[in-house]
């Protein structure tokens, strides 16, 4: 027996040798609250592209493993977890968040320690002026303002308009200005602008102010959950105008809160499942195969993709070490993804286009693709 138990141990510790140590990713997102519905589709984006690449064998000869952490969409959790992150998992990238705001809190807590973060969607340019450790794979607001002032203007024709903000949003106060701006310079006129806060549930009285300006169209750049909500009480007021927004509203919560109010609706976004490029509808189809039948969104798409464009980096560095791997995100050119064509600008934002997409009987529908 104690032959036996020497020969046990001699084995395990073989069977541990042989086996490389997995590179540790880390991802901070909002598995629970208020917008966990983006966290979850990015989530599942995230772990489908990790569980892809370890059945081809990982990265640089080693496995992959993600470690996750849920920041319960609230305030300040982001910093918490990824200082746990860095300093108690020991990963080599940060992945996160999908709200600007949240990747905010963030991105100096990576930048201090010197590691890479990658978010997936948050537009807000201030995420990657944090400093050069911070990337995102995602275009940012000056362009979608421009695409929904574009869309506004050129597709809507509509000139006369109102801006319905939240006040407690990074992303909402940058993409209300990015509009503002080129909707102006294309001819068009902001008539009035409302605000509102992140959790507002009774919106009557700028909607009231908003009917009584007489405007042809509402431009909300909020999050799902209140958009569905303003919707909902706009069409009460009789207000039949065009309501229309930006990539904060893409989540099926979106119509599960705002039901018909929503149809006919509009918001930019990064990618459709209905692109019928060969490389996302065999992603959509992997994708529906993993996820019991559910179709990726641009949340899942761009999850997908910050995996993918990590993994790249990784060997094309050839080595998990901070600087290095920095330098080679850095240097990402041309890198064909689901969610298009990502190439990182000195700035480390990616260039690409948006779409627009519409509610059209209950379902997400492809309107147009527009180019920077």
């Amino acid at each position: 027996p104690a032959c036996l138990a020497l020969f046990t141990l001699a084995a395990l510790a073989g069977a541990s040798a042989a086996t490389p140590a997995p590179i540790k990713i880390g991802q901070f997102a909002s598995l629970t609250g208020k917008e966990a519905a983006f966290g979850q589709a990015s989530h599942k984006g995230t772990t489908l592209a990790i569980e892809e690449l370890n059945a081809t064998g990982g990265v640089l000869g080693r496995p992959l493993q993600l470690v996750t952490e849920d920041n319960q969409s609230k305030a300040g959790e982001s910093a918490t977890i990824a200082k746990k992150l860095i300093s108690r998992d020991k990963v080599v990238a940060l992945l996160g968040e999908v709200a600007s705001m949240r990747s905010l809190e963030a991105a100096p807590i990576a930048q201090q320690a010197r590691i890479p973060m990658i978010s997936p969607s948050s537009t807000n340019p201030k995420v990657t002026e944090i400093g050069n450790y911070i990337f995102r794979v995602c275009f940012i607001d000056p362009f979608q303002g421009v695409v929904m002032a574009k869309f506004a203007r050129q597709t809507l024709q509509v000139q006369k308009v109102a801006l319905l903000t939240s006040v407690s949003s990074a992303y909402s106060v940058g993409l209300a200005r990015y509009f503002k701006e080129h909707f102006t310079k294309l001819g068009g006129t902001i008539a009035l602008e409302q605000k509102y806060s992140e959790g507002d549930k009774d919106f009557k009285a700028q909607l009231t102010a908003i009917r009584a300006a007489g405007v042809q169209g509402i431009f909300v750049p909020g999050y799902y959950t209140e958009a569905a909500l303003i919707c909902k009480q706009a069409r009460d007021l009789g207000l039949t105008l065009p309501i229309f927004g930006g990539d904060g509203w893409e989540a099926p919560q979106l119509m599960e809160i705002g039901g018909a109010a929503v149809e006919g609706t509009y918001y930019s976004t990064h990618y459709s499942s209905e692109d019928r490029a060969p490389a996302v509808q065999a992603f959509v189809e992997r994708y529906r195969k993993r996820w019991h039948g559910e179709a990726p969104d641009a949340m899942s798409a761009l999850g997908y993709d910050s995996v993918m464009v990590l993994a790249d980096a990784l060997k094309r560095a050839g080595t998990t070490e901070p600087a290095k791997l920095r330098d080679a995100l850095a240097a990402t050119k041309g890198f064909p993804g689901v969610s298009g064509t990502t190439t990182l600008d000195a700035q480390r934002n990616a260039t690409k286009s948006a779409v627009v997409i519409t509610v059209k009987d209950g379902k997400f529908r492809f309107v147009e693709t527009v180019s920077p």
